[in-house]
């Protein structure tokens, strides 16, 4: 969140007699530059700051989009049934055809690449994996004997769905966005890395895996470096997953 306020360094400064610096633990490394600097003397570690920062907000707005629209669309599709629920169940098959690359590719051909567009093309993406799932699940509840209990006592149809649907899709949900967490980093680095992501100058982890994949022999640290940051990303959100789920509690909301 605040990878450009606690940087060393600005990501972006540009000094050439500094280029392909060393981290600080080989020779000629230096305590200025703690994780050495890239082909144009930028700070890695400054740039590794800054690209989390890309990665957080880019994931937090796909992950709460995506699940917006998926959760929209999966309880009315179970909850509502016949013909809305095929019609939006055939609109999410053909969603999740669609091929994500050609949808990035089409999107940014348009308008350009740009952290926006990036996150359009991620949201668009990722909604149908929680409508199918949860979809599923709303189904399941729909049919329990305490729902059918409230909608005989005059429960609404909102009503229900608020206080008896949610809270207990809520722990498939939390698994859901744990998972996406790590999809879509790798996703938006995947883009970055193909030009067609969060475009120069601006740090992102593709941008530096992409910058580094031609000095993998000469200066090792330059693709390292972000890709262990992806791994770790995505392997801690996975983790945080499998936690939420074993211990949410839907009947406490806890």
């Amino acid at each position: 969140m605040f990878g450009t306020v606690i940087a060393p360094d600005d990501p972006n400064t540009v000094n050439l007699s500094a280029a392909l610096r060393p981290p600080v633990f080989m020779d000629g490394g230096s305590w200025n530059h703690v994780l050495g600097t890239d082909q144009l003397g930028r700070d890695v570690l400054s740039r590794l700051l800054a690209g989390a920062q890309v990665s957080f907000l880019v994931c937090l707005a796909v992950v709460v989009g995506a699940g917006i629209i998926g959760i929209t669309v999966a309880v009315t599709a179970g909850f509502v049934g016949g013909r809305l629920d095929a019609v939006l169940t055939r609109a999410t098959d053909a969603t999740m055809a669609f091929p994500f690359l050609l949808l990035a590719i089409v999107i940014v051909g348009a308008y350009g690449p740009s952290l926006l567009n990036v996150i359009i093309v991620l949201v668009l993406a990722g909604w149908p994996q929680y409508a199918r799932v949860l979809r599923s699940e709303v189904i399941r509840l729909r049919t329990q004997d305490f729902v059918t209990m409230v909608r005989v006592m005059g429960g609404g149809t909102f009503w229900s769905v608020r206080t008896h649907v949610l809270p207990n899709i809520a722990a498939t949900l939390l698994v859901l966005a744990t998972l996406q967490l790590g999809t879509a980093v790798i996703a938006e680095g995947s883009l970055s890395f193909l030009g067609i992501g969060v475009p120069p100058p601006a740090a992102s982890w593709g941008n530096m895996l992409a910058d580094g994949r031609r000095y993998l022999t000469t200066a090792w640290w330059l693709p390292t470096f972000p890709g262990v940051c992806l791994s770790l990303t995505v392997l801690a959100s996975n983790l945080m997953g499998d936690w939420l789920r074993d211990h949410y509690d839907p009947t406490t909301r806890r």
